[in-house]
């Protein structure tokens, strides 16, 4: 959705290359954009108004009430399957946690530029902030800025990249990303149960797994119809939880040939299974491409919770949904898995296409 894994310090994935800060460059420009950030696929891209065309809406709370529970479980099955998108209301996380966090981020956002790159992203690392998934000095740039920490394990927690301005801002996202956790491993329990397999095996492979928080600033641009915040792609990761953080709408799904705006409910999570998930289904869920777009006049901010297997695990078709069928998948280790997200740039399901034993 909107950096994608969870990555252990003991290992050395390589990182994304430097590049100028977007805030700092929509700041000082009236018109005239650079060439590395102008996107002209955007101008034969097709996007649907159609009001009846929107990702499914989930309870939380019916899905544990044996009254709906069954209704329930059907729509979060149907949403994996053919959406791979879907919004989580009453999923139990406070009002005030969530909009802690949200106030959190705005503030980091708004601070100088000096005191924003003191948490810069280090050499060879995906942490910090910057950019992400630049590989190459002529690949095209995304219109946005980001703030991306390893939030758990917590032994994973490189603390000096945790800014301490505002003062609340690291005890702000350890409650957070706590709450997604528990939201986390409750839906992957009910997802298992929808796959006929059993709730325990999936939960545990996630137990102990990787929750990377990407914090984006999107800044308004004169020709927001020409750039991207953030590339085509589905997510590399299990599960994503996503929050706007503002009322300014931009994240877009590929659905059926043409990108499907969401609209986000007030303290929903917007939910998305990543590529990892239609990898251990086998391809009964699906990850689902998508992109942000920016507005001419104002900023978007997001949070976006990616949540991945430990590190231990295999990343493959789960045995029990290949008995009957054979597996569409490779199995691969993590740590491969993750080398390969980390070295390659946001470009639609070319991760999976990588995976892939039948195309």
């Amino acid at each position: 959705m909107e950096i994608e894994n969870g990555i252990s310090e003991s290992f050395d994935y390589g990182g994304s290359l430097p590049v100028r800060n977007v805030q700092d460059l929509a700041a000082k420009i009236s018109d005239e954009i650079p060439q590395r950030y102008i996107r002209p696929e955007i101008q034969v891209d097709s996007v649907s108004y159609d009001e009846r065309l929107e990702i499914p809406v989930v309870d939380l709370s019916r899905l544990f009430d044996q009254q709906f529970s069954q209704l329930e479980m059907a729509k979060l099955h149907q949403a994996c399957q053919e959406w791979g998108f879907f919004q989580l209301i009453n999923h139990g996380v406070a009002d005030e946690v969530i909009e802690r966090m949200k106030a959190d981020i705005d503030e980091f956002f708004k601070l100088p530029l000096e005191e924003k790159m003191a948490h810069s992203q280090p050499p060879n690392s995906i942490e910090g902030y910057g950019q992400a998934f630049v590989v190459s000095d002529d690949q095209k740039l995304d219109w946005g800025d980001m703030l991306f920490l390893m939030a758990r394990p917590i032994p994973a927690r490189k603390m000096s990249l945790w800014p301490t301005h505002p003062p609340s801002f690291r005890n702000t996202l350890d409650k957070y990303s706590l709450e997604l956790e528990r939201v986390e491993i409750r839906l992957l329990g009910l997802m298992a149960q929808n796959l006929g397999l059993d709730p325990e095996k999936l939960k545990d492979s996630f137990v102990d797994g990787a929750q990377g928080v990407r914090m984006n600033y999107y800044p308004p641009c004169p020709q927001a119809d020409k750039v991207l915040g953030i590339s085509p792609h589905s997510d590399s990761t299990g599960l994503t939880l996503l929050v706007q953080v503002n009322e300014v709408q931009g994240l877009q799904i590929r659905k059926d040939g043409k990108w499907v705006p969401v609209k986000p409910i007030p303290g929903a999570f917007i939910v998305n299974i990543g590529d990892v998930l239609e990898i251990l289904s086998n391809g009964v869920y699906r990850s689902i491409e998508h992109r942000a777009v920016i507005n001419t006049e104002k900023e978007r901010l997001s949070i976006a919770a990616f949540h991945s297997p430990a590190m231990s695990t295999a990343i493959g078709p789960l045995p029990d949904l290949t008995k009957d069928s054979e597996a569409y998948y490779k199995t691969v280790s993590n740590k491969d898995y993750v080398k390969f997200i980390i070295s390659s740039k946001l470009d639609g399901k070319s991760t999976l296409d990588a995976m892939k034993l039948i195309k």
